[in-house]
């Protein structure tokens, strides 16, 4: 069986778990509602083709690391991608980090915010999160299942960290799994850019 025949062998078997699910919603909203499931929900809009292959919730596992801490730290992480037809993707992510034996600790951090894809094919992703950081990243598609970032402007609250640039990096993996990977670099608290967040995300929806 060639790779491209067990790459979609293995999509159509995720799909077994993954396509009948779908974030909750309530039935009386008078717009249309989000969707993390492609087959349900308002149409895909054509500006957010090229991002197509994010929509989904992800859930699994990685670590987070940087100088200022004693030592590397497991974490796990949901993101959700979802849309409601417009032309830009809603994002949530919350991480809680993990013991060595995978119990959970405490809730990490959160963020949400948007994708935005521009006509001149550049992605603005603008992200809130929990800690008082904003920022405005700028990125690119790398071929069809690759998106990197670089922050363009950061805002700080008076009690967040010194957080001064970031760069990330989304991919679905090549080992034909179709989870997505996401790896981050942070410069703060006195460090250039510097890796600090590993992840690799499962489908669980859509």
């Amino acid at each position: 069986m060639s790779s491209g025949d067990e790459a979609i062998e293995a999509a159509a078997q995720r799909a077994q778990q993954t396509a009948h699910r779908n974030i909750p919603q309530l039935d009386d909203l008078p717009i249309p509602g989000d969707t993390a499931n492609l087959r349900e929900g308002a149409d895909l809009n054509d500006a957010c083709l090229a991002l197509l292959p994010l929509v989904g919730v992800w859930r699994g596992e990685g670590e987070v690391n940087y100088p200022t801490m004693d030592e590397p730290q497991r974490v796990a992480q949901q993101l959700t991608i979802s849309h409601d037809g417009r032309p830009f993707f809603q994002h949530e992510a919350r991480s809680w980090l993990l013991d060595a034996d995978g119990n959970v600790i405490r809730p990490a951090a959160r963020e949400t915010g948007w994708w935005r894809p521009q006509p001149d094919d550049t992605i603005e992703l603008l992200l809130a999160h929990s800690s008082g950081i904003l920022e405005l990243f700028y990125g690119t598609a790398r071929g069809q299942s690759a998106w990197q970032f670089a922050t363009d402007a950061v805002v700080r609250s008076q009690t967040a960290k010194d957080v001064t640039a970031a760069e990330r990096l989304y991919g679905i993996m090549p080992d034909g799994s179709g989870n997505l990977g996401y790896v981050e670099e942070r410069a703060m608290m006195g460090h250039p850019l510097t890796p600090h967040v590993s992840l690799v995300l499962e489908r669980v929806v859509g």
